[in-house]
């Protein structure tokens, strides 16, 4: 398995801990490393991840909230949420990575760790999202 997927499930795991023990994301991110001895090597890109769906909650909430019309945010699961948060926070803010591997990524969290009906799930909203954004850079191109 690649650094960057063991990067991502390590701050899934950060992000599911601060579900239940709000604070500060680097106390939650050191606790969760320490009980898990996760490796120097993913912490980085973890840290960046953590860090950045902190900071944007209420607007990656937003976004994924008008993608999915019949769930309200608090009524996803907490893994299935915290997984479309770190792959909406991917596509809106880490131009390194190409979108559909940010959905590629989060489909097989879902399945991984969530229900048997969350990568289907998880895919449905992000490729919602991923087309909405689509269609705004080619009016903004074509304005």
């Amino acid at each position: 398995m690649g650094k960057r997927r063991r990067a991502r499930e390590l701050a899934l795991q950060v992000l599911f801990h601060m579900e239940f023990n709000q604070g500060d994301p680097m106390e939650s991110f050191e606790l969760v490393c320490n009980s898990f001895g996760s490796p120097d090597s993913i912490k980085a890109f973890s840290i960046q991840l953590v860090c950045g769906v902190c900071e944007k909650k209420e607007e990656l909430d937003q976004i994924i909230s008008k993608a999915s019309i019949n769930w309200r945010i608090e009524r996803m699961s907490r893994v299935d949420r915290n997984i479309l948060r770190i792959a909406v926070y991917e596509i809106l803010f880490m131009d390194d990575i190409p979108p559909k591997v940010s959905i590629d990524e989060a489909v097989e969290l879902g399945k991984k760790y969530g229900t048997e009906e969350s990568g289907a799930f998880v895919n449905g909203i992000l490729d919602k999202i991923y087309l909405q954004l689509e269609s705004k850079n080619m009016e903004g191109e074509a304005g």
